[in-house]
């Protein structure tokens, strides 16, 4: 791989979508630095498999509830590449199914901190490294929202729904306020999709238990959003920014 290969990160990139993100994107070209919170031998797994494949990645632990991880990630990747052309801001919570009135005050704060400030300050970090107004060279964001934020999840989790609506938020603003300086800002909303996320929250079989809402009568793969993902940080979507495709089942 060359040196002025382009470089990626991805966030929460040890399992799920995020994992399957780092491997398609390093079989299209990319350097990747493949995040993770706490599980360092998926992480590891990852990077294994990228390098088999001829490769190039490493992992880097990073809680994003933690500026000063994050900070450290951003240094790490400069460190290692000296350049910085894509984020996928993938890592993400959801808890157990709860109504709003049965939430505290920790669930929801962690919640947000995780799945909001924390993509904030990954894209507040990866524009100061990408941004023509900041001395370098564009790149592509892609932020991870949900089918959650269209639908609400009543009785389920407000909460993380709430979380994504403030990303699809980011992703317009965002959008429109480095469109001038080489930066495109996408979005992907994927609905059900059989990941580790659902046995997080509690419910392990809810791709099974929620096919039938989905008009194609199934639910969505890592690898399929994670072909949309790579797809937004190409020069194949150079004229989008500002958009959310939509990877649902046509939920």
């Amino acid at each position: 791989m060359s040196a002025d290969s382009k470089v990626l990160i991805v966030t929460g990139g040890s399992r799920g979508i995020g994992a399957a993100t780092a491997l398609l994107a390093a079989r299209r070209g990319w350097r990747v630095a493949v995040n993770y919170a706490r599980d360092e031998a998926a992480a590891a797994s990852v990077v294994s498999q990228i390098v088999a494949e001829g490769g190039e990645a490493f992992a880097i632990q990073a809680d994003m509830v933690r500026e000063a991880d994050i900070l450290a990630m951003f240094d790490a990747v400069d460190t290692r590449w000296g350049r910085l052309d894509g984020l996928v801001n993938n890592a993400g919570i959801v808890d157990e199914s709860a109504r709003v009135d049965e939430m505290s005050a920790e669930r929801i704060s962690r919640m947000f901190a995780i799945n909001v400030t924390g993509v904030f300050l990954c894209a507040r970090e990866a524009v100061r490294r990408m941004s023509t107004r900041h001395g370098g060279d564009g790149g592509a964001i892609v932020n991870l929202t949900s089918a959650a934020a269209r639908i609400g999840a009543a009785n389920q989790y407000v909460d993380y729904a709430a979380s994504k609506g403030a990303i699809d938020t980011l992703t317009i603003g965002l959008a429109r306020e480095v469109a001038t300086e080489g930066i495109r800002v996408n979005a992907v909303r994927p609905g059900i999709i059989d990941t580790e996320i659902h046995a997080s929250g509690g419910e392990p079989e809810r791709v099974a238990q929620m096919r039938e809402q989905v008009p194609m009568q199934r639910g969505g793969t890592a690898d399929e959003v994670a072909q949309a993902i790579v797809y937004l940080l190409s020069e194949d979507a150079s004229y989008s920014t500002g958009a959310t495709l939509d990877v649902t089942g046509g939920r």
